[in-house]
């Protein structure tokens, strides 16, 4: 037999030797979603006694975790903008300053009755989708190079009733993008440069789809082509928006053509990193 107390000393071990940081926490929200109890449950029955059942699935997520699995692919869910979003390997995990773009679009779209808008590289659609979500009478075209990142996207849209307000298209860019224009376009594309990859923490490198992280040369080859192809997609006034790397910026203000474009605005996250490009069209 095997209490809560027992199985979460024995799990910060296992983590703790396998470079896995906040061995503890991790621990705890392993078993807690073994368990399918909430934490507080954990810390007032130290002595339950799993069954060995909790016990066998515990012990796969811990395997899993040890490996270096991120979390979210064990748990299968990672919450963003206040949703719960399904993410897979497919699809790159959704990080809390992706929050800005959605945070931005919204703001923007606020001046259209019924504003649409195309987001490039959709991933888990958690861009896309939330924004739809805060926006009801908002419509979106969103692609990915991926089939199978598209399929998550759906799934998520179709959860969370905004499937049919976006339309989702495998395409490399604009490429497969019908001819229209749109309020704003949105993206997070991948900006990892090659010689930076390696470098990256195990979880990220080892675990989410590599074409979500980079363009495999200078991290900006894909923020080249959005930034010279989305006038054609945009109506005049419209908006641009990008998430870029931590030391991007001044490369990133300099693709913006004077004539085409306004002076852009480079945001901060809460570590007072430029990390959104947001550029209004003329």
């Amino acid at each position: 037999m095997t209490s809560i107390a027992a199985a979460l000393t024995y799990a910060h071990d296992i983590l703790a030797d396998n470079g896995v940081a906040e061995p503890r926490r991790e621990s705890v929200s392993l078993l807690a979603r073994a368990l399918e109890r909430d934490k507080t449950f954990l810390y007032a029955h130290p002595e339950y006694a799993l069954t060995d059942e909790e016990k066998e699935l515990f012990d796969s997520y811990l395997r899993r975790r040890a490996s270096r699995e991120p979390y979210q692919y064990i748990t299968g869910v990672q919450e963003f903008y206040g949703l719960e979003f399904e993410v897979t390997p497919d699809v790159l995990i959704p990080r809390p300053e992706t929050e800005m773009v959605v945070e931005q679009a919204v703001k923007i779209l606020t001046a259209n009755t019924s504003p649409s808008f195309c987001e490039i590289g959709a991933g888990s659609g958690c861009i896309s989708v939330s924004i739809l979500h805060v926006r009801p009478a908002a419509t979106a075209v969103a692609v990915d190079v991926s089939s199978a990142a598209l399929n998550v996207a759906r799934r998520n849209a179709e959860r969370l009733g905004v499937g049919h307000r976006l339309t989702l298209i495998e395409s490399n860019v604009f490429e497969h993008v019908p001819a229209n224009t749109f309020d704003a376009i949105v993206s997070n594309a991948p900006y990892v440069p090659a010689r930076d990859f390696a470098g990256l923490q195990v979880e990220v490198r080892d675990f989410e789809p590599h074409t979500a992280l980079t363009d495999g040369v200078d991290g900006l080859s894909i923020i080249r082509r959005i930034v010279s192809e989305s006038p054609h997609f945009l109506r005049p006034g419209g908006y641009l928006l990008m998430e870029i790397g931590f030391d991007q910026s001044p490369e990133v203000a300099a693709m913006f053509d004077q004539e085409v474009w306004e002076t852009p605005d480079l945001l901060p996250d809460l570590q007072g990193i430029p990390r959104l490009v947001s550029v209004r069209i003329k």
